[in-house]
């Protein structure tokens, strides 16, 4: 019998009480798609550091990083749905991480903030959100998006 760690007891496995919701914009290149999600599901383990599951480690013992331990589903959408899709997530409390047009000319992450900090959020040129919530709520706030092809 297979001996769990203490805290593998308490993994909650599918279905998952919450959703991770990258939300992209519809016409990004497959390179600023791939790189915005990567930045934005970041952003999301950064903030709620529960979602991360135990180091994997292969047959040989070799250890591996810890992932995210349950899906981030990757929407598509225009601009218009982006942005609303940001307005109800702030609205209702959601931990919030955006991605804009400026971030694929900046250097680094002092001159990603800076490009971010320069514009009203209503005005932001979102190319990417993603929101962490309970299921039926991270629905409403991306209502209007589609799933990735």
């Amino acid at each position: 019998m297979e001996t769990l760690l203490a805290d593998e007891t308490t993994d909650v496995g599918p279905p998952w009480p919450t959703k991770i919701a990258v939300l992209l914009r519809e016409d990004l290149l497959p390179w600023q798609e791939l790189n915005v999600t990567a930045f934005l599901a970041s952003a999301v383990a950064a903030a709620v550091p529960e979602l991360i599951g135990r180091p994997y480690e292969d047959g040989d013992g070799t250890r591996y990083l810890a992932m995210i331990r349950q899906p981030v589903l990757v929407l598509t959408g225009p601009a218009e749905v982006l942005a609303r899709a940001r307005t109800r997530s702030l609205e209702r409390g959601l931990p919030t991480s955006v991605f804009t047009a400026d971030l694929f000319t900046t250097g680094g992450d002092t001159e990603n903030r800076a490009a971010v900090r320069a514009v009203r959020g209503a005005d932001l040129d979102l190319v990417g959100i993603a929101v962490h919530g309970p299921k039926n709520v991270v629905d409403k706030v991306t209502k209007g998006a589609r799933m990735h092809p």
